[in-house]
């Protein structure tokens, strides 16, 4: 009988089938035999699979240096731009009491200023006569030009339009705040009854309110209630080094600028020392948050270097990628400036180690902080400067496209792996379909094996019918 074969040639004697005596009726196993076939036609996704296993663990690899990349590109930024690090300034008040002051940010110029604070800004504030609790409003009040008009327990505002139970104060008070009307209302209990206070929107001298309440009655008791003015609206007044100056609010943010005060209390009789000054202490923790997160990436490209605890090669290891990365930010973190009186990373305490991480001396850098603080800034922020070339060479070696290292290499590995999946995926439906090919051929084969016997008892049964001679008797 002839050997079935599948498509891909595969050989039954490659795979050890047993028949057995042909003429025992046993057959095969059928089962293993197109087992042992399939896994021989798996062999050949071997290779596929273990470049695909190698792919992905580059990947977990590449992913993690690009991410800490990402962290060393955000901590750099910290220094390289305008409103980073060396914006923030720090400042004190001689007299907390008298101005408080509130930042110091971007613009702020470092010096020591000296504020008097003449009288402090009000704001206009009215109060309206009191009014039961329990009491009933009527008629109308106008703020402002705008009119509100309150009859049989409903209200009508300058529009015309009706708005229901506005007629206690509580009421009136909730729909004024609803509304725009330049001023803030609350209802303040008294001995004598409620009052409705209302406070302009617009603090200082400009924040006049007009009020009509000529018409607005306690429509309990029949009793008009009036507006009276409590407060008069007022601009602080304050000189800033001798200038006079004037703030509608008590929170001052123009005299200096990059800084926000606050006037507390008028002192005309005391000069208080207002000192602005570079924040030092929180730059130097900026740098220290830059060594840490460049060390990290070099961790990762030295970890790559070697074998991991089973002595297999690290998945980076040899990888060209990772060289290119690696020189590249060498080149930039020792690159040395040609102006200014910073020129490289050693005069600022930051110096490299044998494993190529770096180190950095706080005290160093705190002394050319407070010596040279604008050749510091200058060193990460000024056109060709060092923060703006290490800036470029991140660029070239991260996770961002379309051209950094780590992106392209892992766009390159997801293209090879998409291909080798691909190969699987078509070696996967093409053994299912021999698979199921070789199961119906050699359960046929199977089934004529064991039929021989049969088939030969017949033949038996036929030659004694015609020969007269009984092989079982004569055997």
């Amino acid at each position: 009988m002839s050997r079935p074969e599948s498509d891909d040639n595969v050989s039954m004697s490659n795979v050890g089938i047993s028949f057995g005596s042909p003429t025992s009726g046993q057959g095969f196993d059928v089962a293993t035999t197109v087992s042992a076939m399939v896994a021989n036609l798996q062999a050949i996704e071997t290779p596929w699979k273990t470049q695909l296993t190698a792919l992905q663990s580059q990947d977990t690899a590449l992913t993690s240096i690009g991410t800490d990349l990402s962290s060393l590109s955000t901590a750099l930024s910290s220094l390289t731009q305008l409103d980073g690090a060396f914006s923030q300034m720090q400042g004190a008040s001689s007299d907390n009491s008298v101005v408080q002051l509130l930042s110091a940010n971007v613009g702020a110029v470092a010096g020591t200023y000296t504020m008097v604070v003449g009288n402090l800004a009000q704001t206009y504030s009215y109060a309206g006569a009191p009014v039961a609790s329990t009491d009933t409003l009527s008629g109308s009040l106008s703020i402002n030009g705008k009119t509100i008009t309150i009859s049989d327990g409903t209200a009508t505002d300058s529009n015309g339009n009706i708005i229901p139970q506005n007629n206690t104060l509580s009421q009136l008070a909730s729909y004024i705040n609803a509304g725009s009307y330049g001023v803030t209302a609350t209802v303040v209990p008294g001995s004598s009854g409620s009052q409705l206070a209302l406070l302009s929107g617009t603090s200082g001298a400009s924040g006049a309110v007009t009020i009509d309440s000529s018409s607005f009655t306690d429509a309990t008791t029949g009793s008009a209630v009036a507006f009276s003015q409590q407060q008069q609206g007022m601009d602080a007044q304050f000189s800033l080094d001798g200038i006079s100056m004037s703030s509608a609010s008590n929170t001052v943010t123009t005299a200096i600028p990059g800084v926000s005060m606050q006037l507390l209390q008028a002192a005309p009789s005391e000069s208080v020392q207002v000192e602005i000054a570079t924040d030092n202490t929180n730059v130097e923790s900026v740098v220290s948050s830059f060594v840490s997160a460049y060390n990290k990436v070099v961790g990762d490209f030295n970890a790559q270097e070697g074998s991991d605890s089973s002595g297999n090669p690290e998945p980076l290891y040899g990888n060209p990628n990772l060289s290119m990365m690696q020189e590249q930010l060498q080149q930039a973190i020792s690159s040395v400036q040609s102006s200014g009186a910073v020129t490289s990373l050693s005069q600022l305490g930051v110096t490299a180690n044998n494993d190529g991480t770096l180190t950095l001396d706080s005290s160093t850098l705190s002394t050319m902080l407070t010596g040279n603080y604008q050749d510091v800034v200058n060193f990460f922020q000024a056109d060709g400067s060092f923060g703006a070339g290490l800036t470029t060479a991140l660029g070239g070696v991260g996770n961002t496209g379309p051209d950094g290292l780590v992106y392209l290499a892992l766009k390159q590995n997801s293209s090879e792996e998409t291909d080798l999946n691909t190969n699987i995926a078509n070696q996967n439906t093409l053994i299912t379909a021999q698979q199921t090919q070789l199961t119906t051929e050699l359960n046929e084969a199977n089934y004529t094996l064991q039929a021989i016997p049969q088939q030969i008892d017949e033949v038996n049964q036929l030659y004694s019918a015609i020969t007269g001679y009984n092989q079982n008797l004569n055997g």
